[in-house]
């Protein structure tokens, strides 16, 4: 029996699973703020509503498998064609726009590296069955917001129009180019014009490279921009890249990606306009554009630029020590003043129950006895005679 995670899955201890809580909590506090509604989709999906969506990397990432009851079927790769499947399915019961926002594992079968998982958890915000470019600007606004709110200063929101891909070529060339410029950052220019000119040869590729390099800020670019300046966004935030791509082959429009120059492993966030996707399940129409937080790499560059440090992430504050009848009655009501508070169970000496407290992280310990209740705060080793009124002010 090999005892441990597979490759590209993770456990999350509790010490990891409440730094990821706490910036979940204050993304969903934002996404709340600009009115996006929660929405959860199952893992499974018929493998048909996901095939053909997602290019042919894609499909080769995906998990895919029949199930007992001889029903092909798929995880979820992504959090976007769920949505196009839920906006068909529920046409006559979700009013347009409709501003989502959801938090769910997706699987693929990556090559794992730094920030790159085969299991990770998505953070979507979506707007759907709006064509303005107002849509585009509030979503790029919310994900400023979020990225601000988390801490992060030194970031970049880099935008290029998908469209000019159609102008410059034919649709399935400009997918195949999108998905090859995509892998620049990763790969460097010279393995994607390698890649490119297996297919239409070194003259030409090198003409595509010349082509996207010379394009120029659309007209939607420009009404972006200002709309996110009425949103109060500093414009400083905004970049045009031309050699932005988004490798998936569903968008349309707009795209978006967030960088930092100080996580140089990868972008933080990306996505961008969809007006197609819908249609395939709807059979109308219906157009969307939405922004993915890369939650994983975050985690990671919060990490890395101590911004969780002096952060309240909702672990226990007191131990009750496991020394009095009294003691389960004092860690109630201690909770009942919102103090998180855990009772030590077992019948140890009372040194055991501090050298608990110590090796997970607790700052308070109360020892509790008859007639007195004594609190030691574990960081100074000081301890004080207190009343439970004087508790709640000093470890809030």
């Amino acid at each position: 029996m090999v005892i441990q995670t597979l490759k590209g899955f993770r456990d999350f201890l509790p010490e990891e699973a409440r730094k990821r809580q706490y910036a979940l909590s204050i993304l969903k506090k934002v996404f709340l703020s600009y009115g996006f509604e929660p929405l959860e989709t199952p893992t499974l999906e018929y493998e048909e509503i996901l095939t053909g969506k997602y290019g042919d990397e894609g499909e080769k990432l995906m998990y895919k498998f029949e199930d007992l009851g001889g029903r092909r079927v798929a995880m979820r790769y992504d959090q976007t064609v769920p949505l196009a499947r839920v906006i068909a399915q529920y046409a006559n019961d979700i009013p347009l726009p409709f501003k989502r926002y959801q938090i769910q594992n997706v699987w693929r079968a990556e090559n794992t590296q730094r920030g790159r998982y085969r299991e990770f958890l998505q953070v979507d915000i979506d707007t759907v069955g709006s064509p303005s470019l107002l849509a585009d600007a509030e979503i790029i606004s919310l994900a400023i917001r979020g990225y601000e709110a988390l801490g992060f200063k030194n970031f970049k929101v880099k935008i290029n129009d998908r469209s000019s891909f159609s102008n410059l070529f034919s649709d399935e060339e400009g997918k195949v180019i999108a998905r090859a410029i995509d892998k620049i950052e990763k790969v460097g220019e010279e393995k994607v014009l390698d890649e490119l000119s297996t297919v239409m040869g070194m003259k030409a590729a090198n003409n595509v490279l010349q082509k996207i390099n010379s394009q120029k800020k659309t007209e939607s670019f420009f009404k972006v921009v200002s709309y996110i300046s009425k949103f109060g966004i500093n414009e400083d935030y905004l970049e045009f890249d031309p050699k932005l791509a988004r490798g998936l082959d569903y968008y349309t429009g707009l795209i978006f990606e967030v960088k930092s120059d100080d996580y140089p492993a990868g972008s933080l966030g990306g996505g961008g306009r969809y007006d197609d996707l819908i249609g395939i399940f709807a059979g109308q129409k219906i157009q969307a554009v939405g922004f993915s937080f890369g939650f994983d790499r975050i985690i990671e560059a919060m990490d890395e630029q101590k911004l969780f440090e002096g952060k309240d992430l909702g672990g226990t504050r007191v131990l009750i020590t496991n020394t009095s009848t009294r003691s389960a009655e004092v860690a109630d009501e201690l909770r009942n003043k919102g103090i998180n508070t855990e009772l030590y169970v077992d019948d140890k000496e009372l040194d055991k129950q501090l050298r608990y407290a110590d090796k997970k992280g607790i700052p308070y310990v109360l020892i509790v006895e008859e007639n007195k209740l004594e609190l030691k705060n574990m960081k100074t080793g000081e301890k004080e005679e207190v009343t439970l009124d004087e508790i709640a002010k000093i470890v809030k």
